[in-house]
């Protein structure tokens, strides 16, 4: 379908703006920027929060715990933002998880991983995955319940999902209930019909995720890592069941619906779902994008499905 007529009006917004792609920016002046995508997220849901910090691989994470009403134990997500491993924090994705939080009925962590350049990978990674196993130990202090443990994220957030999920997997690790995938990086690929279509002139570009691979890797050959690049991974048997969201103009559109797609065919349970018209990001933009709200219906059905009940 024709790119969705809110989606039309941010990028003719955003032009007026004179907002330039990240990649034409410094680090500081690309993470200034991206404070601007909290007006477009329209008003924050109520919901009890708590700020503090968790330990990590290299010093004190800090985490923001969103718990809605009602009584627990509750299903718990810990959740990991997106922003190409270089931009974006707590505040970025305040709003979103909000809403996550309050309809899915779960406790939701939201984890300040370590940002690239600074610290590149496998930083931020190790930064998620000790969080993870830090919340499953520690759910029930949270009235969360130890047993309904899922990870989830947005873009390069969805890629610290998904590897999250593969770690707990072959390291023995929390046994998770679910990967909650939005619009994921999985691929180290420019060429998918999708970069084509969708590389220039929709809010994410092939130049900006080429800029933020580049400062997520540093001088590493990326190889064959699944933690880092999930497509690559030679098994995914035995993985939690995913939802995988996608949008119609992204330019890693494919790249994660073939990962849906290869999850389905290793036999995990797999719910897919396309967001026709809408841009990458646009969870960050809810404001702006209303219509792109349904998503977070999708994600709290999948979720209901994965747990076998309604949290």
């Amino acid at each position: 379908m024709p790119l969705h007529p809110e989606a039309q009006q941010l990028l003719d917004a955003l032009e007026e703006a004179g907002l330039p792609p990240f990649e034409h920016m410094t680090v500081p002046q690309a993470r200034e920027a991206v404070k601007g995508f909290a007006d477009l997220q329209g008003e924050p849901e109520e919901i009890a929060t708590e700020d503090r910090t968790i330990p990590g691989p290299a010093g004190e994470i800090p985490v923001r715990i969103y718990t809605p009403a009602g009584e627990g134990p509750k299903p718990v997500i810990v959740y990991f933002h997106g922003g190409g491993w270089v931009i974006g924090n707590l505040e970025t994705v305040d709003k979103p998880v909000r809403s996550i939080a309050n309809r899915t009925g779960a406790v939701v962590v939201s984890v300040d991983y370590r940002l690239a350049p600074e610290q590149v990978y496998p930083a931020a990674f190790d930064d998620s995955y000790a969080a993870t196993v830090w919340v499953a130990e520690h759910a029930a202090e949270l009235d969360g319940d130890p047993a309904r443990v899922a990870v989830a994220g947005d873009s390069a957030g969805g890629t610290l999902a998904a590897a999250i999920a593969l770690a707990a997997r072959d390291r023995n690790g929390p046994r998770l209930v679910a990967q909650l995938l939005i619009y994921p990086v999985t691929n180290f690929d420019f060429t998918t019909a999708s970069y084509e279509e969708n590389g220039e002139g929709y809010l994410l570009t092939r130049g900006t995720m080429q800029w933020f691979w580049a400062h997520y890797l540093g001088a590493q050959d990326l190889g064959k890592d699944p933690y880092a690049c999930p497509a690559r991974a030679d098994d995914l048997v035995g993985l939690p069941p995913a939802f995988v969201a996608t949008a119609e103009f992204d330019p890693l559109r494919d790249e994660g619906e073939a990962y849906a797609a290869k999850l389905g065919a290793a036999g995990v349970a797999v719910t897919a779902k396309r967001y026709d018209g809408m841009l990458h990001g646009f969870t960050w933009t809810l404001g702006a994008t209303p219509s792109g709200a349904a998503m977070i219906d999708d994600l709290a059905a999948a979720l209901r499905s994965a747990l076998g009940s309604a949290p």
